[in-house]
């Protein structure tokens, strides 16, 4: 082998072992480089998941203290002040309760459905809670209702006999136009009734459970802040049997009693007319209708009379200004089924025995009030009660029929 030969080969032998070394070294450092970079990587990704951690820590500790002072900001607005007024009323409740002596229960001057669906069972209630005997309260209401209150009191005065029914209808219009549509406070007619009543023997330092105690107490349900069941809570909703003792008209043996007046509920207009007519004279088809037109003004619903429809007599000649409700009850208590706007008699009906279809075209107003009186009904064991929308009047033929008690309505 010669020289050159022999350098060459120890050169590639060389040159290898220094290519195999680099490769070996290259392949630790790009290993070592790989090995920092994920390091890195992870690192960086470990990072951002604790950034996020502690940045959903914080939104979430955010949102929560934000939900907690929206808690406590709901708990000062609403719970709180319910509280306070409850408490207000409750003593005032218990101020008026004590003692032996009378109790002036009224002036009442609203209207004739919150008399009847809330009113009357308020007092229920107040006579239960705070053991007050029937004998200590004197009624002060309108239109001959005593028998509304027979269970309740001992007493009754008679609103239209102390006045005229045009200065009645006049003081009380005034009274409602400077803020007072629902006896929310004392206002000067008020008082002046409640003056008036307490010259009579024995009533001189009477006390009073005035209708504003229970507008105070149950407004927020009719505002939609409190619930039913706090209306439940303080009322009491029963089985009622009126007796009026006033005479009465000559009346069919079985007979629909038919009470439709204009207001929110039905706005009058002709269409409202035509298919109330049209109730009305399916009605008639099958029974005796009595329409209760009281032909007075004491408020600001007007009757919608339909006297032209064969097979329907009225009241004509029988109803005073003091009597006119009293009267009415009697009508809807003897009757087979009460045709009615939503409102007002309508409340009473079922509580009688009666069979109830109460119509309405709006039920803007209407709405916590039909639900308060479903679930009292149903509760007391009333006749079955029907909402009946008069725009769908007409999917009734050839009239209304009432379900069964207990069936929804809907």
């Amino acid at each position: 082998m010669s020289l050159g030969l022999a350098v060459a080969n120890l050169g590639r032998v060389a040159w290898n072992q220094t290519a195999r070394q680099w490769r070996h070294w290259r392949q630790r450092l790009l290993r070592r480089w790989k090995h920092a970079r994920e390091t890195g990587k992870s690192a960086r990704a470990t990072a951002r998941a604790s950034a996020a951690k502690a940045r959903d820590a914080r939104t979430q500790a955010y949102a929560g203290s934000v939900r907690t002072m929206r808690y406590w900001a709901r708990v000062r607005q609403q719970t709180v002040p319910r509280i306070r007024r409850e408490l207000a009323v409750r003593r005032e409740l218990r101020r008026v309760a004590a003692g032996s002596g009378p109790i002036l229960v009224g002036p009442w001057l609203s209207e004739v459905g919150y008399e009847v669906l809330y009113w009357v069972p308020f007092l229920r209630w107040f006579s239960d809670r705070y053991g007050v005997d029937r004998s200590r309260l004197v009624v002060i209401s309108r239109g001959g209702v005593a028998s509304w209150y027979d269970e309740l009191a001992a007493g009754y005065v008679e609103l239209l006999d102390l006045y005229g029914p045009e200065e009645f209808a006049r003081r009380n219009a005034e009274r409602q136009r400077a803020g007072e549509q629902k006896q929310h406070g004392l206002a000067a007619f008020d008082a002046e009734i409640l003056d008036t009543v307490r010259r009579r023997p024995g009533l001189a330092g009477a006390a009073v459970c005035h209708p504003s105690l229970m507008f105070r107490l149950l407004r927020q349900f009719w505002l939609g802040n409190d619930s039913v069941a706090y209306v439940q809570e303080h009322t009491r909703i029963v089985r009622t049997a009126p007796e009026y003792e006033g005479p009465r008209p000559p009346l069919p043996a079985r007979y629909t009693a038919v009470k439709l007046y204009s207001g929110g509920a039905i706005p009058d207009t002709g269409e409202h007319r035509r298919a109330l007519r049209a109730l009305v004279e399916a009605a008639a088809a099958q029974m005796p209708v009595v329409v209760l037109d009281t032909g007075l003004a004491l408020d600001d619903h007007a009757d919608y009379l339909f006297r032209d429809v064969a097979n329907v007599t009225t009241l004509d000649g029988w109803m005073t200004p003091q009597n006119n409700l009293g009267l009415q009850t009697a009508v809807v208590q003897g009757a087979a089924r009460f045709l009615s706007t939503c409102g007002g008699l309508a409340w009473l009906a079922p509580l009688m025995g009666v069979e109830t279809v109460a119509v309405y075209a709006d039920d803007t107003l209407l709405t916590p009030h039909l639900y308060a009186a479903q679930l009292a009904f149903r509760a007391a064991g009333a006749a079955a009660f029907v909402p009946l929308h008069l725009g769908h009047a007409g999917l009734a033929a050839p009239a209304p029929v009432a379900p069964a008690v207990g069936e929804s309505s809907a």
